[in-house]
């Protein structure tokens, strides 16, 4: 199991919890870092406030955010050396074609509908844990990052 964090990027405290809980009922035992806005996604994962960066396995981005939206994270996150092979998987409410295309096309490495029913959240939060933190390799640390 990839042992690094995962970066919750979601501002809405159900949201919050429902995937606190669907991680802890599948038992993926990686610390969970929630940012409740993009602003302070950006901040974490970009040490503006002066402690290390974040280097998370996994950032689950929801897109309607206040402050900076999710796909400008995503833009900014591809955008950096640093950053740029981080996997991203957009976890949001919407099913809107031009969100999914435009977050494919800013780099998403998943679209992720959410799940309304809880039982149905659970078992979307156990894929997603099986396959970026066990089945997936991800990229090795580079010079720039």
């Amino acid at each position: 199991m990839t042992g690094g964090p995962i970066l919750l990027v979601e501002d809405n405290p159900d949201d919050v919890l429902f995937t606190l809980r669907a991680f802890a009922r599948n038992h993926i035992r990686n610390d969970i870092v929630v940012a409740r806005d993009g602003e302070q996604a950006l901040r974490l994962l970009f040490s503006s406030d002066g402690g290390p960066p974040l280097r998370p396995a996994l950032i689950l981005l929801d897109i309607k955010l206040p402050k900076v939206d999710g796909m400008e994270v995503l833009r900014t996150i591809r955008g950096e050396a640093r950053t740029r092979l981080l996997p991203v998987v957009v976890l949001t409410t919407s099913s809107e074609d031009c969100d999914i295309v435009e977050s494919y096309r800013l780099g998403a490495n998943s679209f992720v509908r959410k799940p309304v029913v809880f039982e149905e959240f659970v078992s979307a939060a156990n894929v997603l844990g099986m396959y970026w933190l066990v089945v997936n390799q991800p990229a090795p640390p580079t010079r720039d990052g």
